[in-house]
């Protein structure tokens, strides 16, 4: 597979990826990817850490004014620090149809590679010169924010990239007049021995609801038409944002209910990808607005980290409560105001945390030159 070579400039180390091409050419650089990853995985890499072994974290993000990738470092899970200074690790230029790219989310899969997923989506693309219109699509016909792409990237050790700018609304026949495909999360479902992508859709004018499918290997294509995932009991609210976490034999489903007094909301079910309980109970203690959930777990405590993004705070901000049972959550307060502490960066918006390994951490922090996490 030929590697995009990418410009160097004074504000980013460009990150290596390889990007999946949409013919013949294609199809016989997704077996090459495949192949590249299968030495990886298992040639050079000795199966997944046990907890024990996890003594660092990795926050992905992204700020409003590049809607572009970001990495964050930290060694304690309270005290981050971006690995390029504030500036990103991937522009959205490069990844994204609307050349910009929105709700990163990583997740290590069951053969030890990071799967990354991210929205295509430019809010101020028609500001940026990206395009002539506000959005991509007609508005009165698909709606505010309308996008139909999602980014996926795979890697081996968090710097060689493959890439896919998947266009959902050409995956599967039904899917052609979908108004937007937001915030992609992967998890493994053992069950089904895939990984499985769940996002927030909205077909055409209507509601925007989660729905959840399942990806090739290669992470490049969806193999199962999308599914909805949780139904809210009010048909008329929308929901969106979703974010999976499992503990003992119950999936958590965390996400956000766009209606007075909604807010993070929490659904429980012993099966991934249905029959999940709604909970009437708000779980987030902010009294401005708040999305984008994401829960992670502190490395060799029965603690869990829900983190939001506060954008009802001017600057925005992420948000954080913790819990050791899923029932009681305690606000911790906020990026430089509690004691979780952001370095050097600010306003980060709609992300995720996942453990490293304290070598995965030290290569990751080598490559970018950064001395101290």
């Amino acid at each position: 597979m030929t590697q995009i070579k990418r410009k160097r400039d004074l504000m980013i180390k460009p990150i290596r990826f390889r990007k999946a091409k949409f013919s013949v050419a294609r199809s016989i650089a997704l077996v090459f990817t495949a192949a590249v990853l299968f030495v990886g995985i298992f040639c050079s890499r000795a199966g997944i850490p046990a907890e024990k072994d996890l003594s660092a974290y990795l926050l992905v993000y992204f700020l409003d004014k590049d809607h572009s990738l970001h990495f964050a470092l930290s060694s304690d899970g309270y005290s981050f620090t971006d690995v390029n200074g504030g500036e990103p690790v991937m522009k959205g230029e490069d990844l994204a149809e609307q050349k910009g790219i929105r709700d990163p989310h990583i997740v290590r899969g069951p053969d030890n590679a990071f799967y990354l997923s991210m929205t295509d989506l430019h809010l101020f693309g028609q500001r940026m010169g990206y395009r002539t219109t506000e959005w991509q699509r007609d508005a009165s016909k698909y709606d505010w924010g309308n996008n139909r792409a999602l980014v996926l990237m795979k890697s081996t050790n968090l710097v060689d990239w493959s890439h896919t700018d998947l266009r959902v609304d050409q995956a599967f026949p039904g899917l052609e007049e979908l108004g937007c495909v937001w915030a992609p999360e992967t998890i493994y479902d053992p069950a089904k021995g895939k990984m499985m992508i769940y996002f927030t859709m909205r077909l055409g004018h209507g509601k925007t609801k989660l729905y959840y499918s399942y990806t090739d290997d290669a992470f490049t294509k969806l193999e199962t038409f999308p599914e909805e995932l949780f139904k809210f009991p009010r048909e008329n609210t929308q929901i969106l944002d979703g974010d999976i976490t499992k503990v003992g034999d119950k999936f958590h489903l965390l996400y956000v209910a766009q209606e007075r007094g909604g807010g993070i909301k929490q659904a429980v079910s012993d099966k991934i990808n249905r029959d999940y309980v709604f909970h009437p109970a708000k779980v987030d203690p902010e009294t401005v607005g708040c999305e984008a959930p994401n829960v992670w777990k502190r490395n060799g405590e029965n603690k869990w980290v829900l983190m939001y993004d506060v954008f009802g705070l001017h600057p925005s901000n992420m948000g954080f409560s913790e819990t050791t049972d899923f029932k009681t959550f305690t606000k911790i307060g906020y990026f430089n105001d509690g004691v979780m502490k952001a370095t050097n960066f600010s306003s980060p918006k709609h992300g995720a945390v996942i453990s490293l390994t304290a070598n995965e951490a030290k290569q990751l922090a080598a490559y970018w030159k950064l001395e101290k996490y």
